[in-house]
């Protein structure tokens, strides 16, 4: 599992694209009040908070007097759907809140990976440095034991980890203050955690 401080806003992508493409035409980076003319942001401000986020999240590089953009990433588009209990199970229906765009080498998920995001919600798997709020990126596919996975049981969904003990699955908390949870009926895995998202304060 990756640990990621943030994908990129489709705007940022837009930003560094626009960058890109300047630095190969002129052979230098678009300067803030040619970013501003370019995207009608209000202020030269607007381009400079851009190029920051796209620094701190890794996709310019300042070099003494310039900012370099880094090795081209492919970045995907990976759909949002609402939130996951990270604490008790709950009830509860998919949205569709947006896509958040994530550097696939970041990650290590192929292209062609079936995947999506979830909202943690609660304090169970602190343990494992899921904090409430934080943005997991699932992919749809077999579980192993110990896998962290978002899972229905019985009916409720949860975030929690996977655990096989002689041949009978049960969802385990990272946190010591919230039980076990054994299917009475039934256990459906609805994808397993690639990558945890953190957005920066």
């Amino acid at each position: 599992m990756n640990t990621i401080k943030s994908g990129l806003t489709p705007r940022q992508r837009e930003v560094l694209s626009f960058v890109r493409e300047q630095r190969s035409v002129n052979g230098r980076m678009p300067s803030t009040r040619e970013i501003q003319r370019h995207f009608g942001f209000a202020s030269q401000t607007a381009a400079v908070n851009h190029l920051k986020a796209l620094q701190r999240k890794g996709a310019l590089r300042r070099l003494p007097g310039d900012l370099v953009p880094l090795a081209r990433r492919e970045y995907a588009d990976i759909p949002v759907l609402g939130s996951i209990p990270a604490g008790r199970p709950t009830y509860g229906e998919e949205s569709n809140e947006g896509c958040l765009a994530v550097d696939l080498s970041s990650v290590g998920i192929p292209r062609n990976a079936r995947t999506f995001a979830l909202k943690a919600r609660g304090e169970s798997m602190i343990g494992a440095h899921i904090e409430d709020g934080d943005l997991v990126i699932m992919e749809f596919k077999e579980p192993r034991d110990g896998d962290i996975v978002a899972a229905l049981i019985d009916g409720e969904t949860t975030l929690k980890r996977f655990i096989k003990r002689n041949g009978k699955p049960y969802l385990k908390a990272e946190n010591p203050t919230y039980p076990d949870l054994v299917p009475a009926m039934e256990l459906v895995i609805q994808g397993v955690m690639v990558a945890l998202l953190r957005r920066a304060t």
